[in-house]
């Protein structure tokens, strides 16, 4: 969701100098609560908080509005609502993002064929060999916003930088709806400046692991000897954060996008202490990533599992599979295998299945015999009446009935291809 509500935004002037840069990063701003607003105008400048209905499910998005009230993503949407007792709570519509994100992308490559998609929402861009074509690379990030909000309705903030990690944080730092341009010479004066966990990587344990020795700036950082950010942060995070803090960054705008995962994650309006019903989401869940894989040819080498109980309390669990696999059946039996070694102290509140590892499908490999073959024949069956009918037209006997929860949605929602 960015970094919180919006304030203490920084933008460039009009015509900042732009020499040395050539990475953009684009970032749009609050998405999935964007699109609420956009699809219903009357939202506009009113808290909105995405996420299941009936105070179960967990935030996805929340407009700038609800954010300055402390609402933050992943926090369960009863404790949005008590920071924020007036939010409009819309439920998620991910066809609709994906629709959106699709558009957005399209826009991307019109101004550059070298496009990192991170997520359904943002992405890097290298425009150094565009400049012939649209301008520096402060022009092209000027017409881009105004190329996606003229097309979308909807507004992003780009950082335009030298590297793709300081082009990352000077989005983040002009949200929403802004431009900040760091030019080449100016990258080492921008990061001292910036506190620690403003660095690409630096999660909350490692951000108080180094301010609790008084590491507290990047110019921190660069004060402190190398061992003993080591010792801090374990050698390969220490040579990490030693050469980001220094604006040495030799990753590239990387167009070939590896998936590293998919999953689905369900959380429920109502806690769930019967096994018989646990097992009956984990196999919906297993379904529908088994019907992800399929339609993006990827077979997962490990399956994991997500359990989080009444009091908060979340665990993850993981197998190898002795073959790679997209067969919805095969994940769910593992998924299930992994759930009945799991110890049940409460009821659970969400449950998750992943499957990682991935790699394409090996369409060539010969074998005697499949194990799984008669299942590949139903779930190819499936996946034929989901493209006509519509996904959920047909489906086990035992997923009939009343929904339990706000709607599976992908646990980490990456850019769709392009068309």
């Amino acid at each position: 969701m960015g970094r919180g509500d919006g304030s203490g935004r920084v933008v460039s002037p009009e015509g900042a100098d732009d020499t040395g840069t050539g990475i953009l990063h684009v970032d749009m701003d609050a998405f999935f609560a964007a699109v609420a607003v956009l699809d219903d105008p009357s939202l506009k400048g009113k808290p909105v908080i995405i996420g299941g209905l009936e105070g179960r499910g967990v935030v996805s998005s929340a407009t700038y509005e609800a954010r300055r009230y402390g609402v933050r993503s992943a926090m369960p949407v009863g404790q949005a609502l008590r920071l924020c007792p007036t939010a409009i709570v819309v439920p998620p519509t991910f066809d609709r993002y994906v629709e959106l994100s699709k558009h957005v992308m399209r826009i991307f490559h019109e101004f550059t064929p070298i496009v990192e998609p991170l997520s359904i929402d943002e992405a890097f861009l290298d425009v150094r060999g565009a400049r012939r074509l649209w301008g520096s690379p402060g022009r092209i990030a000027v017409d881009l916003r105004r190329r996606v909000l003229d097309e979308t309705g909807l507004t992003c903030s780009i950082g335009v930088a030298a590297t793709k990690h300081v082009a990352k944080m000077a989005s983040t730092l002009s949200k929403p709806d802004g431009l900040l341009i760091v030019r080449g010479a100016d990258t080492a004066a921008f990061l001292a400046e910036q506190p620690v966990r403003a660095l690409w990587g630096i999660g909350p344990k490692a951000g108080e692991a180094l301010e609790s020795r008084g590491i507290r700036s990047v110019a921190d950082i660069l004060d402190t000897p190398r061992p003993v950010l080591d010792r801090v942060l374990g050698a390969a995070m220490g040579d990490r954060i030693w050469h980001l803090a220094r604006g040495l960054d030799a990753r590239h705008v990387d167009t070939a996008r590896v998936e590293k995962s998919v999953g689905h994650e369900e959380t429920f309006h109502h806690d769930i202490d019967d096994p018989a019903v646990l097992r009956s989401e984990f196999r919906r869940l297993a379904d529908r990533v088994g019907a992800r894989l399929r339609e993006n040819a990827w077979e997962a080498s490990t399956i994991a599992i997500k359990v989080r109980f009444a009091d908060f309390t979340t665990i993850s669990r993981s197998q190898t599979l002795a073959e790679p696999t997209s067969v919805g059946q095969r994940i769910g039996d593992a998924a299930l295998e992994l759930f009945g070694a799991v110890d049940r102290p409460l009821p659970v509140r969400l449950v998750g299945v992943r499957g990682e590892k991935l790699r394409p499908v090996a369409m060539d490999m010969a074998t005697l015999w499949d194990d799984d073959e008669e299942w590949r024949r139903v779930e190819g069956a499936l996946d034929d009446a989901a493209a006509r009918f519509g996904r959920g037209t047909v489906t086990r006997a035992t997923l009939l009935g009343r929904a339990r929860g706000g709607g599976t949605l992908p646990s980490n929602p990456k850019a769709p291809p392009l068309e």
